[in-house]
């Protein structure tokens, strides 16, 4: 199959049932988080954050909460509504994100999980009125990957939280800070907390330390593969898709990003020929949704040409969206590691 040559039409309806754990966190819990011993940040963080999910167990009004009735709201929770994530690429906030979501004694339908992006295109899809409805009603909203370089998009979020917080809903969200930066977790703290505005004072920042653990003591991204090798393995791996780099990119400027997941699905592995650098910002950031995409799914990615490394120019890794850049980089090389060495012909 071929990634470009699809089309998909997604529902609104699955755009809110979809809001859970991405399939590569189905399956975490904090029992199976493992802290480094040199962070003692990382273990504080699972007990806090084990604290705040039995503080979520009595339903109080949320299931008497309808979205079409109009009712007083209820009183906001005593102490902070709410839990900030702070810190690098890959020291496991998602995972301590996904695995507060599982512990949360609340059934699936009045707890929800997505990234910022995916909350932004819910409200796009819904509009603002009906998306505060279709989750005021939850115990638990969790927005892995806040991000903050679209005042637009950040006011429409923070106003959005604001109106759920006051429904009496608990709110849980990460962001990254940037590798090799001294101190920056701190500042990300803090223009979290400025941006959110009125909801500062909900929010308790969880500092987790550490490095990022998808290089933790493994080898180097593996180098990029010949054309003819990527085309070979496609042609006898179940479920991939074959794509050229540059027609790949071109389909994604024609779908919307709320639909790459779509676009991902049955795909079990995926194979793109002539990687190169991208150029321009608005084709780059589409790529970074897709590598979000297919990291939650956990889909291995096989490529020739450039290595991923080099994929985002030093413009683009020095700008205002650099956070992006780098987990799509962090992200696609993990990857790429999945991918592995193809099988030989003779299976060997």
């Amino acid at each position: 199959m071929s990634l470009s040559g699809r089309e998909p039409h997604v529902p609104v309806d699955r755009l809110v049932a979809e809001m859970v754990p991405p399939p590569r966190f189905d399956s975490v819990r904090f029992d199976n988080y493992l802290p480094d011993p040199k962070q003692p940040s990382q273990s504080e963080a699972v007990g806090t954050l084990r604290a705040f999910a039995e503080g979520l167990g009595a339903p109080d009004d949320a299931g008497r909460r309808r979205w079409f009735r109009r009712q007083a709201a209820p009183a906001a929770p005593a102490g902070p509504g709410g839990v900030y994530l702070d810190g690098g690429y890959g020291v496991g906030k998602t995972h301590l994100l996904a695995s507060l979501w599982h512990a949360t004694p609340a059934p699936p339908e009045q707890k929800a999980f997505g990234t910022f992006v995916e909350l932004t295109n819910l409200v796009g899809a819904l509009g603002f009125q009906q998306a505060v409805q279709a989750l005021s009603g939850h115990r638990l909203v969790c927005i892995d990957e806040f991000e903050l370089d679209d005042p637009g998009d950040t006011v429409l979020v923070s106003t959005l939280l604001g109106r759920l917080a006051g429904a009496g809903v608990r709110l849980a969200a990460t962001s990254n800070t940037l590798p090799g930066r001294l101190g920056e977790g701190r500042f990300a703290a803090a223009d979290f907390m400025r941006e959110i505005q009125g909801l500062s004072a909900r929010f308790r920042s969880l500092r987790i330390d550490g490095e990022d653990y998808r290089h933790r003591g493994l080898p180097e991204a593996p180098a990029p593969y010949a054309d003819e090798e990527v085309t070979a393995a496609a042609g006898r791996t179940p479920g991939a898709s074959l794509d050229d780099f540059g027609a790949l990119l071109a389909h994604l400027a024609r779908v919307h990003p709320s639909r790459y997941g779509a676009l991902c699905d049955g795909v079990e592995a995926v194979f793109l020929r002539g990687v190169r650098p991208v150029e321009d910002q608005a084709t780059a950031l589409r790529l970074v949704v897709l590598a979000d995409r297919l990291y939650d799914r956990e889909v291995p990615v096989m490529t020739s040409g450039e290595p991923f490394d080099r994929i985002f120019g030093e413009e683009m890794l020095t700008g205002g969206y650099r956070k992006k850049y780098f987990r799509a980089i962090s992200r696609l090389t993990a990857l790429a590691r999945d991918a592995g060495r193809p099988a030989a012909p003779d299976g060997s």
